[in-house]
């Protein structure tokens, strides 16, 4: 009876531990977050902003990086991580280009800004405009990434390939 009486005790155990696994929701992982970057504001006005770049750009000889993305984005959250706590990439970007980030998101789209420029096929997005603002290269940033991250080198060779003012 001492034995049934245990087994019964661990069946009922047993079956509560697999219950609450099953209703407990696993941890959702925080997005990485930058320490330096800039966030995408839905309050920002693009058009302003692109106009205040090219002014710099046109001064500075240096080309506008737009990087389109939302704070809803974990890859545009990650790109942030490399591009602006990475030492060396926030180097780059800061000495050789004029960066705009253009929010993209539910609160505010930006429709009419990127209406201007190539269909963009996932977030972030870049866009290399000349100092005048003119287009010259839209990337998809998938082809910088490596695994569940991006490459340090493929964003090294990246920035490196459109820095027109050579040191």
């Amino acid at each position: 009876m001492k034995k049934i009486i245990q087994l019964l005790i661990m069946l009922v155990l047993g079956t509560s531990i697999g219950l609450y696994a099953q209703n407990s929701k696993p941890e959702k992982k925080a997005m990485p977050q930058s320490k330096n970057a800039p966030k995408f504001d839905p309050a920002r006005n693009p058009e302003k902003d692109l106009a205040d770049a090219v002014e710099k750009a046109k001064v500075s000889g240096k080309y506008i990086l737009l990087d389109v993305g939302g704070e809803w984005c974990p890859w545009c959250k990650r790109l942030d991580v490399f591009l602006y706590d990475n030492e060396e990439l926030h180097n780059m970007l800061i000495n050789d280009f004029e960066v705009v980030k253009v929010n993209m998101s539910p609160e505010n789209k930006n429709e009419q800004f990127l209406s201007k420029y190539p269909k963009i096929p996932g977030y972030p997005h870049f866009f290399i405009l000349d100092k005048n603002g003119k287009l010259i290269q839209p990337q998809d940033t998938s082809a910088l990434e490596d695994g569940k991250s991006y490459s340090l080198d493929k964003l090294k060779a990246f920035l490196t390939l459109w820095t027109p003012v050579k040191k």
